[in-house]
């Protein structure tokens, strides 16, 4: 089977990567413009470790950069992009090139070029908008938002609602994906995906923020909390993300055409300050906490329901939040803080 994995060498590339590349039958492309800062490191090592594995120094919009391969491909998984609420408030511009024009770019590409193949888009949760509709109730005493109307997580039927430029942008290809499906019987499938987390992620503050929240907790550092902290997420061990990847790419004759949530569900989901206590007790030190203003375009709570994902699937995430967060520490330990 060959792959091209765009966004190749940042963090769930490099672990999707890793992934396919143990099959010595598979060889695996990853274009990449290396704009993201840390991910040498993630090159580095997939060079070093696995010869099927190609790397391409391409922005995904320079298509003609990895054509040749792009044309004799069978699955393209597309997770390049810029990926942070934040900057796509600052620099709109940025976020619109290289989302709307990299995505439907590479879109256009596989309909003249390559239109058999299989292609998967990493979406977000962030096209269900702030959820402001919601019953959402503040649990002081466990530290969460609850959802009164959705006690099971939210499921494909909410309604899209984009809210800041990255949900503008990440929401029109999640559209495009889906109606190239339609009109041009591509072999699509968007996944909606909640927080994802797990080695070889380089988090920053705006992006990435469990594995900055357990970055700063290793080494000591004070985190700044946007918002009353109360907030909850859906935690997806980024190996279980992989694991409903292959299941697409198995069954994608059946499955093409879906946008599918998938997150950590009820039995993963916590909130920042649930988080950073996990953390604590991890590390065996306090973590020093300053709140500042809620983000723009935030929700206060989602927890993918994962009902349309087993029904099709057959997928479940399989990794509890402390086994994952185990995993993505250690990982820190090694190869962030032992350089």
């Amino acid at each position: 089977m060959k792959y091209l994995i765009t966004g190749g060498v940042g963090f769930i590339g490099t672990n999707t990567a890793i992934t396919f590349a143990t099959s010595i039958k598979n060889s695996i492309v990853l274009v990449d413009d290396f704009s993201r800062p840390g991910v040498k490191l993630n090159a580095k090592y997939l060079t070093r470790k696995f010869a099927n594995i190609k790397i391409i120094k391409a922005n995904v919009k320079d298509t003609n950069k990895y054509l040749s391969e792009l044309k004799k491909t069978d699955v393209i998984i597309h997770l390049a992009g810029q990926t942070a609420v934040t900057t796509s408030i600052t620099n709109p511009t940025l976020d619109f090139s290289s989302n709307i024009v990299g995505g439907f770019t590479l879109l256009e590409t596989v309909r003249k070029y390559n239109p058999k193949a299989a292609v998967l888009y990493s979406s977000t949760n962030k096209v269900y908008g702030n959820l402001e509709n919601h019953d959402l109730q503040l649990d002081k005493k466990n530290s969460q938002y609850k959802d009164m109307c959705h006690p099971m997580g939210i499921d494909e039927n909410e309604q899209l609602n984009f809210i800041s430029p990255y949900g503008c942008s990440k929401g029109t290809i999640d559209s495009y994906m889906l109606d190239y499906g339609r009109i041009y019987g591509l072999k699509t499938i968007v996944f909606r995906q909640s927080c994802i987390y797990g080695p070889f992620q380089i988090g920053v503050e705006d992006q990435g923020w469990v594995a900055f929240f357990a970055k700063q907790a290793l080494a000591k550092k004070p985190l700044t909390i946007f918002g009353d902290g109360y907030q909850v997420r859906d935690l997806l061990y980024v190996g279980d993300l992989i694991d409903a990847y292959s299941k697409a790419i198995e069954k994608i004759e059946k499955i093409k055409g879906n946008a599918i949530n998938v997150g950590g569900g009820i039995t993963n989901s916590f909130s920042l300050l649930q988080v950073i206590a996990t953390l604590e007790k991890k590390t065996r030190h306090p973590i020093q906490l300053t709140f500042n203003t809620e983000r723009p375009g935030d929700q206060k709570l989602f927890i993918s329901a994962n009902k349309k994902a087993k029904k099709i699937l057959g997928w479940v995430p399989r990794t509890s939040f402390h086994k994952g967060l185990d995993i993505l520490l250690d990982w820190q330990r090694q190869y962030l803080f032992n350089q």
